[in-house]
C-alpha cells in the first residue's frame, strides 16, 4: 500500500476542571509510535486568540503530521482517543480535523491567522472545512473545530518549543511539589535559550500550572536540546509518566502583529494601535490606569491593570506621547465603551512636559518665592525680583522604549524581552532528538 501524509488537528478537549489537549496529543503519539507511522514534524502547540471569553484554559490547539499506509485506521483510532480523553461532561466541545496531502495549501494559514487575532465562528470553520475537503469530527457544539482547523495549516514566521511533562493518573489533582530553587537555577543556567521559567521580580515558579490537569510542568525555549536540558534540571520527588516536545507559537507575540482599525473595533480582536495619548491617565479603584489614545480623529479608551506591573508606566504618560499599544478589545459595558486591554506599551516619542513655574534667579540659580498675591516674586538670597511665572520644560522619568508586564503576568503568546529581536525561521525536524519520552524519572531533591 502507498504511504500517505495525514495532517491531524484537534482542540477544546479540556475543561477548567481537568484534562488537557496536549495530554491527548501525548497519548496519541504514544499509541502511534512503532505502528508503521512516520512522524514528519514535532507536534504543533498553537495558542490562539487569548481574548476569546469562552476559550479553553490556554486556548491551545494541537496538530500532528504523519506518514502512514493506513490513514483510515489512524483516523478511527484518533476519534476513539478524542472520545475517551475529552472532558465533555465538564463542558469541553472537542473538534477534530483530518487533511490528506503531502503539503498544506498556503491559504490554510489565513484561517489560522484569523483565529489568532479575531473571533472566528463555528459556522465559518465548518464552511472552510467543506470548501477545502477537510474531514471533521466534533462533540458538543463543535467549538473546537476552529482551533483544530487553524492548527492544521498554521504558518510559522517564528516559533519556539515547549517540553511538557505529564503526571501519572494517580497524581491528577494533587499538589505539585517542585523545588523552587532548582527552577531558579535552571533558568540561570539555560537562559536565554529558555524563557519564562521563573519570575525573579515576584519569586514565582512559572513552569507549573495550578489546576487538576495532567501537566506537571512545561519548559519553554528556543530549541529542543535547550528545553530537554532545562527539564532535566528541575527537581521533584514525583515520578512522571513522560514528556513530549512541541513546536509552538508561544513567546512570539504573533497575536499582536496586526494593526487594529479604530473605526471598526471588533470585540475580542487582538492587535496593536499606534497613536497619541489624548487624555491624562487616571488611576481608578484597584490601582488600574485608564486613558485614551487617538489616531486620525478616532479614539479608544485603554486600560492597564495593576497585576501586569505596567500601571506605573501608564500613569507616567502624558497627552501628546506617541505610543504603540498591544492588546485585546474588551466589549462595551454599561460603564465603559469598548476598551483596549493593554499587553505592552512601546513609547515611540515622549512629549515635552511644560509647566508654569516660579522664575529662576539668574544670579543664585534658585527658585524665587512669591511675595504675595499679585505682588510678583523675589529671590530670598539676593533680592532679585520678577513680576510673573514662566513656562519651562520639566524633566520626565519616562523614556522611550518597550515596556512589558512582569513575567508572571505574561500570556502564553507574550514575546518576552529576551526574544524581541529573536526569530526562529528554520523548520527542520530531527527525529533523533529526544522529543518524546515515556516513564520520565524526575530528579530527586529537597522540594520547597
Amino acid at each position: 500500500m502507498r504511504e500517505r501524509v495525514l495532517h491531524i488537528g484537534f482542540d477544546d478537549t479540556d475543561s477548567t476542571k481537568g484534562m488537557c489537549t496536549t495530554f491527548l496529543a501525548y497519548k496519541i503519539v504514544q499509541h502511534l509510535r512503532g505502528r508503521n507511522v512516520e512522524f514528519m514534524d514535532y507536534p504543533y502547540l498553537i495558542r490562539f486568540n487569548p481574548n476569546i471569553p469562552w476559550k479553553t484554559r490556554g486556548n491551545g490547539a494541537v496538530a500532528i503530521k504523519i506518514r502512514t499506509v493506513n490513514p483510515a485506521a489512524v483516523k478511527g483510532k484518533i476519534i476513539e482517543f478524542v472520545k475517551r480523553y475529552s472532558a465533555t461532561d465538564e463542558g469541553a466541545n472537542p473538534g477534530l480535523a483530518f487533511y490528506e496531502s503531502d503539503e498544506i495549501p498556503a491559504h490554510f494559514s489565513e484561517f489560522g491567522r484569523m483565529a489568532l487575532s479575531t473571533l472566528v465562528s463555528r459556522s465559518t470553520a465548518r464552511k472552510f472545512a467543506e470548501k477545502n475537503r477537510i474531514e471533521t469530527f466534533h462533540m458538543g457544539n463543535g467549538q473546537g473545530l476552529v482551533g483544530a482547523i487553524g492548527a492544521l495549516g498554521y504558518g510559522f514566521d517564528d516559533h519556539t518549543y515547549e517540553l511538557i511533562s505529564y503526571r501519572h493518573r494517580s497524581n491528577f489533582g494533587k499538589k505539585r511539589i517542585i523545588s523552587k530553587e532548582s527552577v531558579r537555577k535552571m533558568q540561570e543556567i539555560t537562559a536565554p535559550k529558555t524563557f519564562n521559567s521563573y519570575d525573579d521580580i515576584k519569586g514565582r515558579v512559572l513552569i507549573a500550572p495550578h489546576g487538576p490537569d495532567p501537566v506537571f510542568f512545561g519548559v519553554r525555549g528556543e530549541d529542543v536540546d535547550s528545553v530537554v536540558k532545562g527539564a532535566s534540571l528541575v527537581k521533584s520527588d514525583e515520578k512522571l509518566s513522560g514528556y513530549m516536545v512541541f513546536r509552538s507559537n508561544q513567546g512570539t507575540g504573533d497575536h499582536l502583529r496586526s494593526e487594529l482599525d479604530l473605526e471598526n473595533m471588533r470585540p475580542y480582536s487582538s492587535g496593536f494601535v499606534l497613536g497619541k495619548v489624548a487624555t491624562a491617565p487616571r488611576t481608578v479603584v484597584g490601582g488600574h490606569v485608564m486613558f485614551t489614545i487617538t489616531k486620525s480623529g478616532k479614539s479608544i479608551g485603554c486600560a492597564v491593570y495593576k497585576p501586569t506591573g505596567l500601571a506605573k508606566i501608564a500613569a507616567g504618560l502624558i497627552r501628546g506621547d506617541t505610543v504603540k499599544l498591544g492588546g485585546g478589545i474588551r466589549r462595551a459595558s454599561k460603564r465603559y465603551g469598548r476598551t483596549l486591554n493593554i499587553e505592552f506599551i512601546d513609547v515611540i516619542k515622549a512629549a515635552r512636559r511644560m509647566e508654569v513655574v516660579n522664575p529662576m534667579c539668574t544670579r543664585c540659580a534658585r527658585r524665587m518665592k512669591s511675595k504675595g498675591r499679585g505682588q510678583g516674586f523675589r529671590c530670598e538670597r539676593c533680592g532679585q525680583v520678577s513680576q510673573s511665572k514662566v513656562l519651562e520644560e520639566v524633566p520626565r522619568s519616562l523614556v522611550k522604549g518597550l515596556y512589558l508586564p512582569v513575567p508572571s503576568a505574561h500570556r502564553h503568546l507574550t514575546r518576552p524581552l529576551q526574544r524581541v529581536s529573536k526569530f526562529n525561521t528554520g523548520n527542520e525536524f530531527d527525529n533523533s532528538k529526544k522529543w518524546f519520552s515515556i516513564s520520565m524519572k524526575s530528579r530527586g531533591g529537597k522540594s520547597r
